[in-house]
């Protein structure tokens, strides 16, 4: 069994814990989760089963977006709802104008310290481990990239908003961003993440529905094939005579012009995709082989 399944990651699960029920389910020790969702939090979760283990890193590295609420006033050692309050501020009036404008404020590149409850790793150790123990280290700051933020509704010390991001952006942190530049403190309250690259919540299975396709013998037919992780990438098609050497690791003539460095995936004649590789010296040379003879 291998293949991509979009799941509906529901809110109080870690994603460890998700993709093991997926590994009972399917019988697939390979099965992995393609970016940490919070336990809290709800929505896309792309599992690999199999040999689309060998792609996770591919949808990591995708575009995602989020629709989050933050609730203003007051502020938590985790940033979201599940933490102690740390501190409390007074709300000021404010227009959906001048939130807008805020909101605006943070679109494109910049810099984003992740938070302490986060599972990033310093001196070998994840920072929430560090955090349970009341500690507190110097986090390096990380680029990021807002490419889309879009205000969805405002309520009685909450704001609702849209937003697509690049990877290692930290939603909770940008709540507590957006917060200090509206003149209080505040927290994520509410998050789901609503599409990672090509995987759509709308078509997002539940747990529940894994289940019972699997007990029908339909999952493995609704699982999205390995190269769905790779649409971003250029697509290339070679001959058979091509396809035999792609599929044994051997360098191939580029059948066409690509920028040299850059990853492709690489079909045969039938269209059945064969690998991703890298364009080297005018060739295509395959650097992970999914089809074999």
């Amino acid at each position: 069994m291998n293949g991509i399944i979009n799941l509906l990651k529901p809110p109080g699960m870690t994603s460890h814990d998700v993709v093991a029920v997926i590994r009972r389910l399917t019988n697939v020790k390979r099965t992995g989760h393609t970016g940490t969702l919070d336990p809290g939090a709800a929505g896309v979760l792309p599992i690999c089963v199999g040999q689309a283990t060998r792609v996770a890193e591919y949808v990591l590295a995708m575009d995602k977006s989020y629709r989050a609420e933050l609730t203003l006033g007051s502020a938590t050692d985790t940033e979201d709802g599940s933490g102690k309050i740390v501190a409390e501020r007074a709300v000021p009036a404010m227009t959906v104008v001048h939130i807008q404008t805020v909101l605006t404020q943070f679109l494109g590149k910049r810099m984003q310290t992740p938070p302490m409850y986060s599972a990033v790793r310093i001196d070998g150790e994840k920072l929430y481990e560090r955090a349970r123990r009341g500690e507190t280290v110097e986090r390096p700051a990380r680029p990021i990239d807002i490419y889309q933020i879009e205000l969805i509704r405002i309520g009685e010390n909450t704001i609702l908003f849209d937003v697509t991001c690049s990877r290692g952006t930290y939603i909770r942190t940008l709540c507590c961003e957006i917060a200090q530049a509206l003149g209080t403190v505040g927290h994520m309250s509410y998050l789901i993440r609503t599409h990672v690259g090509p995987f759509q919540l709308e078509d997002a299975l539940s747990l529940e529905e894994c289940a019972s396709r699997q007990a029908a013998g339909e999952l493995e037919n609704a699982m999205l094939s390995v190269d769905a992780a790779l649409i971003n990438l250029p697509m290339l098609s070679v001959s058979a005579e091509d396809a035999v050497r792609v599929i044994n690791g051997i360098a191939v003539p580029l059948p066409t012009i690509v920028a040299e460095g850059t990853l492709v995936r690489v079909y045969g004649p039938k269209q059945e995709f064969l690998a991703v590789s890298l364009v080297e010296q005018g060739r295509v040379q395959p650097r992970k082989v999914f089809h074999s003879r």
